[in-house]
């Protein structure tokens, strides 16, 4: 098995390998383009993330800069998904998004971890995982996923968290590490922000 092949398979391997970082830089120039563009060149960014990612659906917007580590080539989004800046991709293997999901501001989903034992990190050794995150979630600001972790659909993931374990579907989740601190339920279909009500005659 060669090290592109390990890099998905949660081996360990060398991501120093000549040729994986051969095809790396390709992709990583790719993404200088996109971050080097001017705001209203809003035609020029989809036609770049088309060509970037491994997949995305209609209706994204990502606000660079965006980090990402293989350039986007192993994200997969959804569709109509938005990310403020400073999105941070460690898309050393697969990192797939549901349709809707928000980013906030300086966020970042990792897929690569380095083992323990110093020796082996000496070594520059590294592992992957990849993430999977829900449809219709929404993930606060300064949130970091980690190497491995499913979020469920509908999920809200609080500002700063670290997501060290699987969220379920339909949840508030919050904190370092992560925890589960509610159920997303009636009162959510009353109250938008703390004690502000929902008036459905001010929605479009």
């Amino acid at each position: 098995m060669d090290s592109k092949e390990k890099m998905h398979s949660g081996m360990l391997y060398l991501p120093g390998d000549e040729e994986l970082q051969a095809e790396q830089m390709g992709y990583l120039d790719r993404l200088y383009d996109f971050n080097q563009t001017r705001p209203t060149e809003q035609e020029k960014r989809q036609a770049l993330l088309q060509e970037m990612f491994a997949q995305i659906g209609e209706g994204c917007y990502v606000e660079p800069p965006l980090r990402a580590n293989w350039g986007g080539h192993h994200v997969h989004f959804g569709s109509h998904i938005y990310a403020n800046f400073n999105l941070t991709l460690v898309d050393d293997t697969h990192i797939y998004v549901g349709d809707y999901t928000m980013f906030g501001p300086n966020v970042t989903v990792a897929t690569a971890g380095h083992p323990i034992l110093p020796e082996l990190r000496e070594q520059i050794y590294q592992y992957n995982a990849p993430v999977h995150i829900g449809r219709n979630c929404w993930i606060g600001a300064g949130a970091i996923i980690l190497p491995g972790i499913t979020i469920g659909d509908n999920t809200v993931i609080g500002a700063g968290s670290v997501v060290t374990k699987d969220i379920p579907d339909n949840v508030v989740a919050v904190g370092n590490p992560c925890r589960v601190l509610r159920p997303i339920g009636e009162q959510d279909k009353i109250y938008y922000f703390k004690d502000r009500k929902i008036d459905q005659s001010q929605l479009g």
